[in-house]
């Protein structure tokens, strides 16, 4: 979906008043290949339960690093049955057991650790979004999480001309448990991201 900056920015006025759903409804209407990514982190439910309801066979990128917690791929396989999401799965060309006997999680300090969020998030990640080539890119990112995320809005367009929908970006975390509750979806805190110290930091996804 090709936006100037300015109609950006008119875009965003008008859709702060609307609601997550309607923000999907108002993107999938005027998008050509739109996509969701996630990695069932908190509050992921809230954007997978959306999409689903804008576009239900809308897929929904799945890049798994292979370090979740036992919870989280639980809470996974009962958010995607219970949405019946369409998953579209990809994971690094490296399995876990063997990453971790010639790397390790390297520390964020380390000179591997570049290379370790590399194989385990950024290639999996451009190799979905090459398969799919969306013109619309559906994320869960919200003001106050990061700098960066400060910057955007609920419409910001990336470097590679794909539109970044953020239907939640005003939500504060009590919110979206509020949301969460109406719509009896689940939640999952137990979410551990290898590529990331501080839950303040960027892992590279986004800033392109």
């Amino acid at each position: 979906m090709s936006l100037t900056e300015n109609t950006i920015k008119d875009l965003n006025k008008t859709l702060k008043d609307k609601t997550p759903l309607e923000i999907v409804q108002w993107a999938v209407s005027n998008a050509k290949n739109p996509v969701v990514t996630t990695n069932f982190r908190p509050y992921e439910a809230a954007i997978l339960n959306v999409c689903a309801k804008g576009l239900s066979d809308m897929p929904v990128i799945w890049c798994d690093s292979g370090y979740n917690t036992p919870n989280t791929y639980r809470h996974a396989e009962e958010v995607i049955e219970l949405l019946s999401l369409n998953v579209q799965l990809y994971v690094p060309k490296q399995t876990t057991a063997h990453r971790d006997v010639v790397m390790g999680i390297p520390d964020i300090d380390d000179p591997q650790h570049k290379v370790f969020t590399e194989q385990v998030k950024l290639e999996p990640f451009r190799r979905a979004m090459n398969d799919f080539k969306p013109d619309v890119w559906f994320t869960n990112l919200r003001k106050g999480q990061t700098a960066l995320r400060d910057s955007l809005d609920i419409l910001s367009m990336g470097k590679d001309g794909v539109l970044k929908v953020s239907p939640f970006y005003y939500y504060s975390d009590a919110e979206l448990d509020v949301y969460l509750e109406e719509n009896k979806l689940p939640n999952e805190f137990k979410y551990f991201d290898p590529t990331k110290v501080l839950e303040n930091r960027e892992c590279g996804l986004h800033t392109s």
